[in-house]
């Protein structure tokens, strides 16, 4: 059995989605999930899903093994990132080479980086007037968005759309595309 984490920074509606896309696959766990605010609605998903939480700070998981040695107590095989705003460091990296996966609510390389995540990124996207946008599912590597691209989906923008109306064409590729990738990221 494949045991996945989660790792969420908000209200953790694509960490529901992939819990509830799992939970009737017997090859696949979801194991644990994990925030690094202590008031994230996902943690209140995990509790209502029956899924093991664990709450951590930015500074112990930036400079200490606490993040590492709960995923080694729950035999973490894969880490999946839904929501989750900080850079991971690179000791999770190594310890989770080419299995963490993450996505981002636009066609990476655009619109990635430092800062631009959720509404950050609808609003430039707008801004900018560009005729579509999408979702990248991504491998994490060491940089913001750089990681070795998995999967894109794309969805056109019409004249009439703003950041709100354009976030909701992302949150529908989100939950349709994003559990089977990670399937398929898992199986190889």
């Amino acid at each position: 059995m494949t045991r996945i984490a989660i790792f969420a920074s908000g209200s953790g509606s694509n960490a529901q989605n992939i819990a509830e896309y799992f939970a009737d696959k017997n090859e696949f766990s979801i194991s644990l999930i994990l925030a690094n605010k202590p008031d994230a609605y996902v943690l209140n998903r995990a509790k209502n899903l029956n899924i093991p939480s664990f709450v951590f700070t930015n500074k112990e998981f930036q400079t200490s093994e606490i993040v590492i040695n709960k995923l080694k107590e729950h035999k973490i095989d894969f880490i999946v990132l839904a929501g989750f705003l900080l850079k991971v460091p690179s000791n999770l990296i190594n310890a989770f080479n080419n299995k963490i996966v993450n996505i981002h609510p636009a066609l990476l390389p655009n619109y990635g980086g430092k800062g631009m995540y959720g509404m950050n990124v609808h609003n430039s996207v707008i801004e900018n007037k560009e005729t579509e946008s999408g979702i990248t599912i991504h491998y994490v590597n060491e940089n913001y968005d750089e990681g070795q691209i998995i999967f894109q989906a794309k969805t056109l923008i019409t004249p009439n759309d703003d950041a709100e109306s354009l976030a909701s064409k992302i949150h529908i590729l989100e939950y349709k595309y994003f559990p089977e990738i990670i399937e398929g990221a898992i199986r190889g």
